[in-house]
């Protein structure tokens, strides 16, 4: 398959493991507007790629993904039909990754927050440098985690860690996150890239059939809830986009200044 149309997002083939980097490294890979187009569409793409059978995610430079791009989320403040484009994608990016059949690996190379913890999160086998941090602070910018991460935190870690975070912000380290059951792994930083390379060989090594059909069996469950969630967790995130509250953490957040919270 040609993923040449793709504008943020690199491709790199090593044997039957392919290798999807999230490719803004100057802004941390923030998730911006043609990002998110990009990864509401890859993982369709990923399942009907013929020269692949495990796929791993990763982030260019120093950050898995920072989450959403400060500029691009000021400018859906104001635009209800942009909004409403960016709503049907999120759910295409959970329901992507969810529904492709090949193992997808996250190697977690730097910090991964908001939209880009769900991402990883969601995916199936996660490996970590002890030098990330995974959070999701929708709640600081006055959002609701309703891009995917009022699902799948608690699916991991149990509904009181996952609101402890989910309503905090707060981050979590590598290490505790492996030692929670967030992520598989927290290895070190110079050894996360031979230790993922070693996984994945073991599994392109497999009867990737049977592999491939097992995540499918697996996943029953979690697409299931997901499905029966993602709609209500999505349509109130849409409404605190259009609150006070979010314009004004936005433009805090861009001002490099405390932002004034009225819960409105």
């Amino acid at each position: 398959m040609n993923f040449d149309a793709y504008r943020r997002l690199s491709f790199t083939r090593r044997g039957r493991i392919l290798t999807v980097t999230l490719n803004r490294p100057e802004t941390l890979n923030a998730v911006d507007g043609e990002m998110h187009d990009d990864l509401s569409r890859v993982f369709y793409d990923l399942a009907l790629d013929e020269e692949s059978d495990i796929v791993v995610l990763t982030g260019a430079g120093r950050a898995f993904s920072a989450g959403g791009d400060m500029a691009w989320l000021e400018a859906l403040c104001g635009s209800r039909a942009e909004w409403e484009r960016v709503r049907i994608e999120a759910k295409r990016i959970v329901f992507g990754l969810l529904d492709c059949e090949k193992p997808v690996i996250a190697k977690v190379n730097g910090h991964a927050a908001g939209l880009g913890a769900t991402i990883a999160l969601f995916c199936d086998v996660i490996f970590a440098s002890e030098k990330a941090r995974i959070s999701d602070p929708h709640v600081q910018v006055g959002l609701v985690a309703g891009d995917g991460g009022a699902i799948i935190w608690p699916q991991l870690i149990g509904y009181a860690r996952a609101k402890e975070h989910l309503l905090t912000g707060d981050p979590v380290s590598a290490s505790r996150a492996a030692e929670i059951g967030l992520i598989n792994h927290c290895v070190p930083a110079e050894a996360l890239d031979e230790r993922v390379d070693a996984f994945c060989d073991r599994l392109a090594g497999g009867a990737t059939a049977a592999i491939r059909y097992t995540k499918v069996a697996v996943n029953v469950g979690l697409r299931q809830i997901a499905h029966s969630l993602m709609d209500a967790s999505i349509a109130y995130e849409s409404m605190t986009n259009e609150m006070r509250d979010h314009r004004e953490a936005v433009r805090a957040f861009i001002e490099k200044r405390p932002a004034e919270f009225r819960g409105e």
